[in-house]
């Protein structure tokens, strides 16, 4: 247990739970005073603003988003928070690339050699650094396209594929836990994975002949840096990988059955743990272009310094996407997707966060950025792009705690910390839940895998201990069902145009995700050491 003082920071254990983290924590009367005044009034001003339909929902490189960036640049002046971003400023630019796929032919090469119909047969989705691919290879299954074997589980052991084009299915063994699961999955995982082995393309088949397979959606969005190098991508990796494509259910079976299997064996052995990998005795041919629309955004980056001669050279970041998604297919006659959960209300909380370190005179140890960042909504790019390459030194980032839709649409009883469980930061929100009498559980949702669907992992995969505080399933009725509730509610509003103010809103449960958030930030930034992967854990190695 750590207690704070008004003026000395004295860490000294009074308490231990049944968890060697459930650790009860007392702050000091000028943190307890700073936490009560956060403003549930100003919480839904902020909502209601970011919101408005006049920002347009806040799409990146539209004047709705340009007005979103004015917006919190002025509130975070006005309590203090110092600017972090380039040269002196607020903003850090990200350049977005939509890049999409122009004509492209595909043919199955080899004893059995037939042309494939595009958005039938196969898509192809573009590559944002190289307008124009040809490549040809022979095919080989490498299962979930996973490589770990820390975890004992590897779809490339014993498997030749340089110079090969790979074809993977979406999934992962049964014994991952939902996060290892969601990683694993990941395209820029399985990407990485296969640029490692020599691989030159990657196929994702359709393993379910019950399951839809069309054309392509539209463009797909990448980073580009000031080098005119890809610096992010959740559709790219290299150029050693020159294609990322899929296969339809149709062409996949037959080519399974052309090597004497089944997909049905296959993926029962894979789900058990057991590889499944083989050469295919048929190769591919592929060409595409593609075709490039960049857009200028921007990161909004603030700073709190922190007390510390030396440590406030290391910073506890706290992060919110801005953006949202513009003006898209009306729904109910709305065609504005507001954003007011995702992610204002988010946007909101880092706010708040930082009028509380404004009524606080004895900053922590470390600094502390508000990070307010782009394309979250295109595929984490700008938490992508600023991990990467943030505007201080990338070695001084100690952690993120990050907020992303907290759906405060309920009272908060209790929460999960999505990607703690990894590190050491399960210690700070053991003692920050335990502070404001919170439960602490595992994701109720594992199937939705969140913990990769937002801007934490970003983070994580640079090395950074990351966490994203969400609702647990805790109600005051004592059913404990409050995923159900909140199932309901996102049928109804997520990513639709009717997520704006007017909907359902719980602004006394904003107010305790932001001391929440505060609590554990503070408390990494109080802490002489540098939060840790847990020993062996899969993050530990990235």
């Amino acid at each position: 247990m750590i207690k704070f003082f008004k003026v000395l920071f004295i860490p000294v254990i009074v308490l231990f739970a049944s968890s060697v983290f459930a650790q009860q924590i007392k702050l000091s009367a000028e943190i307890e005073q700073a936490l009560a005044k956060v403003d549930t009034a100003q919480f839904k001003a902020d909502i209601a603003y970011l919101a408005d339909d006049k920002l347009k929902g806040r799409g990146p490189g539209t004047e709705g988003f340009q007005m979103a960036v004015d917006y919190v640049v002025g509130r975070l002046k006005s309590m203090g928070v110092k600017p972090a971003g380039e040269n002196g400023t607020w903003l850090q630019e990200v350049k977005l690339r939509k890049a999409t796929t122009g004509t492209a032919d595909a043919a199955l090469t080899g004893q059995n050699a037939v042309a494939l119909t595009a958005g039938k047969d196969y898509n192809i989705l573009p590559n944002p650094s190289k307008p124009d691919v040809t490549l040809s290879g022979q095919l080989a299954f490498a299962g979930y396209g996973a490589s770990e074997p820390s975890l004992g589980y590897d779809d490339y052991a014993g498997l030749d594929v340089k110079g090969k084009v790979v074809l993977v299915v979406r999934g992962a063994p049964d014994k991952f836990s939902s996060s290892v699961m969601a990683h694993t999955m990941n395209p820029t995982s399985i990407l990485k994975a296969a640029t490692e082995h020599g691989a030159i393309g990657v196929i994702i088949c359709t393993a379910d002949s019950a399951a839809r397979f069309g054309a392509a959606r539209g463009g797909q969005y990448s980073v580009i840096g000031k080098d005119g190098m890809v610096v992010i991508s959740r559709t790219f990796y290299s150029d050693d990988v020159k294609v990322l494509g899929q296969f339809s259910y149709p062409i996949f079976n037959n080519l399974v059955k052309g090597a004497g299997k089944t997909i049905p064996a296959l993926l029962a052995q894979m789900k058990g743990g057991q590889p499944a990998s083989f050469v295919i005795d048929a190769g591919v041919k592929i060409s595409y272009a593609s075709t490039y629309n960049d857009i200028i955004s921007y990161n909004v980056v603030g700073k709190i310094e922190g007390s510390d001669p030396k440590l406030k050279n290391e910073y506890v970041v706290h992060s919110a996407h801005l953006d949202h998604l513009g003006i898209g297919r009306p729904v109910e006659g709305d065609s504005i997707y507001n954003g007011a959960h995702d992610n204002a209300s988010g946007c909101a909380s880092v706010m708040a966060i930082a009028k509380i370190y404004s009524g606080i005179k004895n900053k922590p140890k470390r600094s502390i950025l508000t990070v307010l960042l782009t394309g979250e909504e295109l595929g984490d790019l700008g938490s992508g792009y600023f991990a990467a390459r943030p505007t201080v030194p990338v070695k001084s980032i100690v952690a993120d705690v990050n907020t992303d839709m907290p759906t405060i649409i309920a009272p908060l009883l209790s929460v999960t910390a999505l990607g703690a469980e990894h590190s050491s930061l399960a210690k700070q929100v053991d003692q920050a839940a335990g502070y404001l009498g919170l439960g602490v559980e595992p994701d109720p949702e594992p199937k939705q895998v969140r913990f990769v669907r937002s801007d934490q992992y970003s983070f994580v995969v640079n090395g950074i201990p990351a966490l994203h505080i969400k609702y647990g399933s805790k109600t005051a009725d004592g059913k404990n069902n409050l995923n159900d509730f909140v199932a309901k509610w996102r049928a109804k509003y997520y990513h639709k145009p009717q997520d704006d103010i007017n909907g359902i809103f719980d602004f006394a449960a904003g107010k305790k995700y932001a001391q929440l958030n505060f609590i554990i930030g503070y408390l990494v930034a109080q802490d002489d050491a540098r939060p840790t992967w847990n020993k062996g854990d899969i993050f530990a190695t990235n």
